[in-house]
């Protein structure tokens, strides 16, 4: 067996001491410690794109927002009002599928109240098909790296004991990832002019309590971020942070209020938000359509 290298190292030093007439009785000092390890980076896991409140035939915002997602990787999340006004499948053919359909591949859509003008929604579920989740419910959930999505229906019940929430106790305590976003369409906080919208109280509850960290939505049509929060809006650190990106498309809307713990709100204007997923943390960027350079950019930690 060849010995390893301190040993050899220590017979040599031996050797020198005894075998060539030297009579000295000092040993070799002990070999330093070897450095510690350095701590690796969050490792990149995945990128989520996208807004709310797109397709609007006649407008130039849709195919705006759709040339940013052109130029970003990853999964495109919608947060509802896909296709104005009243999500009919000629509507998906015409407003939305020359637009954000050619990112339909990669797109995992969530229904806003528009969808609901056309009977179940049905158009939205036959135009996305499985990337929507079980045809009919409107909620699901997906992997974006080892990050853990749910995709909520604030169109239907939401209170506590309905099935949607039964659902979402369910999925949350089935997965292993540490890290969790959700996305639906009506915002619980809002500064803008249809929101704040209460009957998702509920779901941000049980998301804060099972360890979930963003909230995306959109209806109003602006762009804001909040400061974590309960679902009684008071700010805490084992809160969720929320977004409103009401702003891939349709018309824009002023704001109509400003909301306790709002810390970013920019009107007017067109753009996606863009979320970098690490193992452990997350990055977020609201990129705006050009000749607008609003921007909003920062980071956190999963909880």
């Amino acid at each position: 067996m060849v010995p390893s290298r301190r040993r050899w190292v220590a017979a040599l030093a031996l050797i020198a001491a005894t075998g060539c007439g030297g009579n000295s009785s000092s040993s070799p000092g002990p070999s330093p410690p070897p450095p510690p390890p350095s701590q690796p980076p969050a490792q990149l896991t995945g990128v989520l794109v996208g807004a709310g409140d797109i397709a609007m035939c006649g407008s130039a915002g849709a195919e705006g927002t759709a040339r940013l997602l052109d130029a970003s990787e990853g999964t495109v999340f919608t947060a509802g009002d896909n296709a104005y006004f009243q999500g009919t499948a000629a509507q998906f053919a015409q407003c939305y599928e020359p637009t954000w359909g050619r990112h339909r591949d990669r797109t995992r859509p969530t229904p806003g109240n528009h969808e609901y003008e056309t009977a179940g929604a049905n158009a939205y579920f036959s135009y996305f098909g499985e990337n929507a989740g079980p045809s009919g419910l409107g909620y699901y959930s997906f992997e974006v790296g080892n990050w853990h999505i749910v995709s909520l229906n604030s169109n239907v019940l939401a209170s506590d004991g309905s099935a949607q929430i039964q659902w979402l106790r369910q999925d949350l305590g089935s997965t292993r990832a540490r890290c969790v976003a959700a996305i639906w369409h009506h915002p619980l906080f809002s500064s803008g002019q249809n929101g704040p919208v209460p009957f998702m109280r509920d779901a941000w509850r049980v998301l804060r309590e099972l360890g979930a960290d963003v909230v995306i939505q959109g209806h109003d049509h602006i762009y804001e971020r909040f400061a974590r929060q309960d679902e009684s809006g008071r700010a805490t650190s084992d809160g969720l942070r929320g977004f409103v990106v009401g702003t891939g498309g349709a018309e824009l809307t002023n704001m109509g209020r400003l909301s306790a713990n709002s810390e970013v709100r920019m009107s007017k204007v067109f753009g996606v938000l863009k979320l970098t997923l690490r193992s452990d943390s997350y990055s977020w960027q609201f990129i705006s359509v050009p000749p607008t350079t609003f921007t909003d950019v920062g980071s956190d930690s999963c909880r």
